[in-house]
């Protein structure tokens, strides 16, 4: 009896080999995925018996979904943060409606924008197309500006880069479902825009106060077939705010919500495919449960770190200057993209890092348009920090036809940076000032950091605090074709050892 339980005993401890030596363990990368095999995965081990799955069916749901919503934020940053821009503002200053503008001056009122441009007023209106196209009375000035739908596409620039070319003129803006061909010969240009949410924004150029206020006395719109009235403003509120896309489960209600309000393009069929496990659906609430909650949570942080790692680190571009780490903002076209690709990175990255687009910034030429350079970099391609100090030198005889500007931003809120100081040239120095020094040569000195040099002019200097870490925006406005053909270059921030107090 007892050799007969011996051998029982040694079959099974064969079979158990048998069957333990069938299951190989295999990392990823070497895996078969045929028959029997334990494969290693950075989520925990997968099982296969025959072929099937027999262990990780819930981990590989649960890596699926997490995936698609870190790609998902990624694919849908432009819109979020154009939607949470237009509902900020409204809610900060009440001017939902079509007629109703905010003027934008102060420091406080400016730095509720992302990257926002410091130097001039900003005049802007959120509204929708789903209730009739829009007409619009442009009067004539220097001002740059357009129409942009919530992809943060130029649908048409307005004044000097515009069709009107800054002698002004009437516009007809229809939306995704309508028909430009039913407004023929009703104004002076016509366009559509493939979303409901639109957006006209727009600065001054013109030094002169009496510029502003001529244009606004003059700007009319409403809906076409309803008359138009006068726009109004709301200005001088100096109310603080903030326009940078929420974090967290904010985010995800924020794309639910805009996704029930525009129809779907056929390059956007894929992404909402997959933003519906997720509990991000056409047609229903917005109520994730538990798990999903978990995942978007995570998902949209992971996004987030994806795209401020291409933010510091742009695989898909050049610095502009050989040798430099200063790159030229826009990677992308006017449409987002061409006959093979979407420019998804790109465009994400820009709109992480910034707000809007129009021709005059994606398309500059001599005498025409924007310049947006950053870098985050200094001479020896090491991160920027809060507490340190850097000089950065400006050539002298900048090539633009109206003015460069420096603004400071900080990498959390990608908005003008806070540093305690309430005037715009706490944060801001742009060639319009009188107020800063000059070397001989014409060239000028600027300083960021967390202390002023000794013997600098403050004027000269802009603050960092804590460890909010910044960049800037170098703004070239018409630029001349010395920067084109880069004979203009800028050199790399110069850490500044000497001449502080520690």
């Amino acid at each position: 009896m007892k050799k007969r339980l011996l051998e029982v005993l040694g079959t099974a401890l064969l079979l158990q080999s048998g069957i333990q030596s069938a299951f190989a363990q295999v990392p990823l990368s070497e895996a078969t995925l045929e028959g029997d095999e334990i494969i290693e995965t950075v989520y925990g081990n997968i099982e296969l018996e025959h072929n099937f799955i027999t262990k990780g069916e819930q981990e590989l749901f649960d890596i699926m979904d997490f995936q698609r919503a870190s790609q998902a934020y990624i694919w849908s940053t432009p819109i979020v943060s154009m939607k949470t821009w237009g509902l900020q503002e409204d809610k900060a200053y009440d001017v939902a409606g079509l007629e109703n503008f905010v003027v934008l001056k102060s420091l406080k009122e400016k730095r509720g924008i992302v990257t926002g441009n410091l130097t001039t007023p900003y005049i802007f209106t959120f509204s929708n197309l789903k209730d009739g196209a829009v007409k619009l009375e442009y009067p004539k000035g220097m001002t740059a500006g357009g129409f942009l739908d919530l992809w943060q596409r130029p649908v048409a620039d307005l004044g000097l880069t515009g069709p009107d070319k800054g002698k002004g003129g009437t516009y007809i803006i229809c939306g995704p479902n309508d028909d430009p061909k039913n407004y023929e010969g009703q104004a002076d240009f016509t366009v559509q825009s493939e979303t409901n949410n639109f957006f006209i924004g727009l600065r001054i150029l013109e030094a002169d106060p009496k510029a502003e206020e001529n244009f606004k006395k003059s700007l009319k719109l409403g809906r076409v077939g309803s008359g138009l009235k006068e726009a109004t403003f709301a200005e001088d509120k100096d109310i603080e705010w903030s326009a940078t896309a929420p974090r967290g489960l904010a985010y995800w209600e924020t794309l639910h919500t805009i996704i029930n309000e525009e129809p779907v393009r056929e390059q956007d069929k894929a992404w909402i495919a997959m933003l519906k496990p997720l509990g991000v659906e056409i047609g229903k609430p917005f109520n994730p449960t538990k798990r999903q909650k978990e995942i978007l949570a995570k998902g949209g942080n992971m996004g987030e770190l994806m795209l401020r790692n291409l933010q510091t680190n742009p695989r898909f571009s050049t610095p502009y200057w050989e040798g430099t780490n200063w790159y030229k903002s826009f990677d992308f076209n006017i449409p987002q993209s061409n006959e093979m690709m979407v420019y998804l990175d790109e465009r994400a990255v820009w709109y992480y890092e910034a707000v809007s687009s129009t021709k005059g910034m994606v398309e500059p030429s001599p005498g025409y348009g924007q310049i947006y350079m950053t870098s985050k970099r200094d001479e020896n391609g090491e991160l920027l920090r809060a507490d340190k100090t850097y000089k950065l030198h400006v050539p002298a005889d900048v090539p633009v036809d109206q003015f460069w500007s420096v603004t400071l931003y900080s990498e959390n809120t990608r908005r003008p940076y806070d540093n305690g100081g309430g005037e715009i040239s706490d944060v801001g120095i742009n060639s319009r000032r009188t107020d800063v020094t000059y070397n001989e040569d014409g060239s000028i000195d600027l300083y960021i950091g967390a202390e002023c040099p000794k013997g600098v002019n403050p004027a000269n200097y802009l603050k960092t605090i804590g460890n909010d870490g910044w960049f800037i925006y170098f703004r070239l406005y018409a630029p001349r074709e010395a920067f084109f053909n880069k004979s203009f270059q800028l050199s790399d921030w110069e850490v500044v050892t000497t001449g502080l107090s520690k």
